[in-house]
């Protein structure tokens, strides 16, 4: 889908929710009724059975733009309506292999039911005799991870701005009880118009309580998961804090050649801030990486007030930021709907073919 189209406008009104230079309580409360519309939303989406709804020989496969655990990324182009997509194949017996059935109907049920503006959706689904796939919109700005690269680092203004987005974007998920566990810059993907998109939802789990999976990336995993304690919504929050710091600095707070290592520092919850960093910023980035969840932002009684109170963000019209109202400090170079220069290049890869339908009897229901 073109950047233009990427947001489904929600039936509900989002605009004046949100007070320049954070909310009351009772804002929040309205706010959080809003949220509580958009979760119903969500759960009525889950339980639909719908069936397919596209096959293959809708789309002409043009680029690949990324590879991975399961399959591969390609950039498509819709025959019918000509407009491009990022198509996710996922080939059936590595999923079988490595065990995750269960799994891959999870993320189809989570990219189904999303509707936010700072996350991506899942446009078609469908299945042939190999390969389970996912078309979702395709985001022509590429990673932040490739942007934060070349500039080294970004100014405080745009990690507020990237930040904001991160934390509403959080706020919605775990409304939804969705716990997503892999923030990080390779996962935010930023639009033609300077916003971004949460991508990725592979870790993405929907929770009633703890869970104690381990999984994640090694600098980004909160101390909870490293010690094998149950958790929850607090790991994403960890991960705010973490890329706050790695927006802001260039690099993670904890980082080594040895993921143990990484871990260990986790653990300890020790860091340093570099010296540019504002007294707010390493204000806010304290009470994020705190190994203690009781004393963790984002978990407190306060919950995500205590982020859009903060002054650091003082200065974020929460509600122009929902409303992507707000001038972006960055927008990426885009020559034309389906420009892949903010991708990396990979080699085409081969894709695979059977006469016979594989895992018919596992993928039943997909």
């Amino acid at each position: 889908m073109a950047d233009s189209e990427i947001k489904r406008h929600i039936n509900s009104p989002r605009g004046d929710l949100i007070q320049h230079g954070g909310y009351s309580p009772a804002k929040q409360e309205q706010y959080s009724q809003y949220l509580k519309k958009l979760r119903q939303d969500f759960v009525e989406s889950w339980d639909d059975k719908s069936e397919s709804n596209a096959k293959l020989n809708d789309f002409e496969r043009q680029k690949v733009l990324g590879t991975g655990a399961f399959g591969i990324v390609f950039l498509v182009k819709h025959i019918v309506t000509g407009k491009y997509y990022a198509m996710k194949m996922l080939e059936k017996e590595k999923i079988v292999r490595l065990k995750q059935i269960e799994h891959s109907y999870y993320e189809k049920k989570i990219l189904c039911g999303l509707n936010f503006p700072f996350v991506v959706y899942m446009k078609y689904y469908f299945k042939d005799n190999v390969y389970l796939y996912y078309v979702l919109p395709f985001i022509a700005g590429g990673e932040m991870f490739s942007h934060l690269r070349k500039m080294g680092k970004f100014e405080e203004t745009s990690a507020k701005f990237y930040g904001a987005q991160v934390i509403l974007a959080l706020e919605y998920l775990h409304a939804c009880e969705l716990v997503y566990r892999d923030l990080k810059p390779e996962n935010i993907l930023i639009d033609r118009t300077g916003y971004i998109k949460i991508t990725d939802f592979g870790f993405c789990k929907l929770i009633r309580g703890r869970t104690w999976t381990l999984c994640g990336t090694p600098e980004y995993l909160a101390p909870e998961i490293i010690l094998s304690k149950g958790y929850g919504m607090s790991v994403d929050w960890w991960s705010l804090g973490v890329l706050l710091f790695e927006m802001s600095a260039g690099h993670p707070p904890f980082f080594a050649s040895d993921p143990m290592r990484i871990y260990e520092k986790i653990v300890a919850g020790k860091y340093r801030c570099p010296s540019h960093f504002s007294v707010e910023l390493k204000d806010i980035i304290g009470h994020v990486l705190q190994v203690d969840t009781t004393r963790r932002y984002g978990t407190l009684k306060d919950g995500v007030l205590d982020f859009k109170n903060h002054k650091w963000f003082r200065e974020i019209d929460w509600d122009s930021i929902l409303n992507s109202r707000i001038h972006p400090p960055f927008f990426p170079k885009i020559r034309s709907p389906g420009d892949t220069t903010n991708f990396d290049v990979f080699d085409e890869e081969k894709i695979k073919d059977s006469p016979v339908c594989l895992y018919e009897e596992e993928f039943a229901d997909f």
